[in-house]
């Protein structure tokens, strides 16, 4: 059966984005499919009156970021267009914001931590640091830990270290209820990404990356793919306006998307996708007329522990970001709710979502109400993996499973909550797919005018 393309990626997030840049780079004829009227998937970002607003959150560090950096290197970024956060990262407690959250600092000024809970986390870090080689950012299954959730792991220890270290970063970054999501993994993106001083963002917003992927790439935008049937050699997709056969086809969306457009996937597949859960996220952006700041800290991120507030999980206080992302002498804020939280607010509508979440926030910045001029909800209801011990038991399989016409790329194949798992991903895929590709004839690639 002759084909319309050597590979169609479903997906124009990061990891289908990196896949179809490298199988382009190869030669191949590659279309990119995308049911959204832009690309970037979960690192999407808009302008609005001078404010750039990420409707995500991404930060990216010097470490542990390889292949972004790597990918960012041959698109032509330079490192100040990636420059350092304007701001620490803070925790609350009693009426203030404790900066120093996952930095050196912290031992000194506690970023939120009692005296006997900074000798726990002087003894955690240790303790990891001596078993760095148990948590693998790209092998999380292989750890000791892999069957330990977050919150049995920090049993341990003081509680404050849940409580006001760990329960707010996973609940902040990932989204995570403790008692879900796998330790392993968690520790694991500690270890690797490092001091949260040396955090860096795009000085154009977070679809920067994205943007600049698919300027060379075929991408069909507003076009979404309903289903796909996997042949033995080829695939076959059912598209908004079209059918569509490809020799090879990548699904490069969230696991259960992948999981109801995929009509017959093998068991192994099938197992690992049923596995991967995710949680949804939710966002408000308030653009502001002035910039605010909370009590006790000018911080880049306010983590507000589940032990103190039931609705926010964080503020992010983005014109500390960096100063083109507000127009001068204006402010820009991202409220983020809690985990649990974000279930019953995600199908909410908007007014509610924006009215609950900048009450709470009132609480931290007294002159919010008055310097809000405008509101933005954003969600994911796939918003990102869980990374459960459920999945990484059955990530080994998944990993050995045979070459075939669909196959899969996104943070949730490395159980990576991160762009750089996205784009890891990707590149895996893209290997695969040459793989199975290679020495069969190949359909010319379009030339782009």
């Amino acid at each position: 059966m002759s084909t319309d393309l050597d590979v169609a990626v479903v997906g124009a997030g990061l990891a289908g984005l990196a896949a179809a840049t490298e199988l382009r780079r190869a030669g191949l004829a590659v279309r990119v499919f995308e049911s959204e009227p832009q690309v970037g998937g979960r690192t999407t970002s808009f302008r609005q009156d001078g404010y750039t607003v990420d409707t995500g959150a991404e930060q990216i560090s010097p470490h542990g970021y390889r292949a972004t950096w790597r990918l960012l290197e041959r698109m032509g970024v330079r490192l100040d267009d990636v420059p350092v956060l304007g701001g620490p990262v803070a925790v609350w407690r009693d009426g203030l914001a404790r900066p120093g959250v996952a930095e050196p600092r912290g031992m000194l000024t506690g970023a939120g931590l009692t005296p006997r809970a900074r000798l726990d986390l002087a003894r955690f870090q240790l303790w990891a640091r001596r078993r760095r080689a148990w948590f693998d950012t790209d092998h999380p299954e292989r750890s000791p830990l892999r069957g330990t959730t977050v919150a049995e792991f920090a049993r341990r220890y003081h509680r404050d270290l849940h409580d006001y270290l760990l329960q707010p970063v996973a609940g902040t970054f990932f989204g995570w209820n403790t008692e879900r999501s796998a330790a392993a993994v968690l520790i694991g993106l500690l270890l690797a990404v490092g001091d949260a001083s040396s955090w860096r963002t795009y000085r154009d917003g977070m679809d920067t990356l994205a943007r600049l992927l698919a300027a060379d790439l075929d991408v069909a935008t507003g076009c979404a793919v309903h289903e796909v049937v996997a042949e033995r050699a080829s695939a076959t997709l059912l598209t908004t306006s079209d059918t569509v056969t490809a020799r090879s086809v990548l699904l490069c969306v969230p696991a259960p998307v992948a999981a109801m457009l995929h009509a017959n996937p093998p068991e192994d597949e099938s197992a690992y996708l049923s596995a991967c859960t995710f949680r949804p996220a939710l966002k408000v952006s308030c653009l502001l007329d002035r910039p605010l700041a909370p009590a006790g800290a000018r911080a880049y991120a306010l983590l507000t522990p589940e032990v103190e507030e039931d609705v926010l999980s964080a503020i992010l206080f983005d014109h500390q970001k960096h100063p083109g992302r507000a127009p001068a002498g204006k402010g820009l804020l991202t409220l983020m709710p809690a985990a649990d939280l974000t279930h019953s607010l995600v199908d909410a509508p908007d007014d509610v979502v924006v009215a609950r979440l900048t009450h709470a926030a009132a609480r931290y910045l007294p002159e919010l109400p008055a310097a809000n001029r405008r509101n933005f909800v954003h969600r994911y209801r796939h918003g990102l993996p869980e990374a459960a011990p459920a999945a990484l038991h059955r990530r080994p399989r998944f990993m050995a499973r045979p070459l075939r016409s669909v196959d899969y790329a996104g943070d949730w194949v490395m159980q990576r909550p991160a762009s750089e798992g996205a784009v890891r991903a990707g590149a895996l895929a893209a290997s695969r797919t040459l793989s199975r590709l290679r020495g069969r004839p190949q359909t010319v690639a379009p030339q782009r005018a």
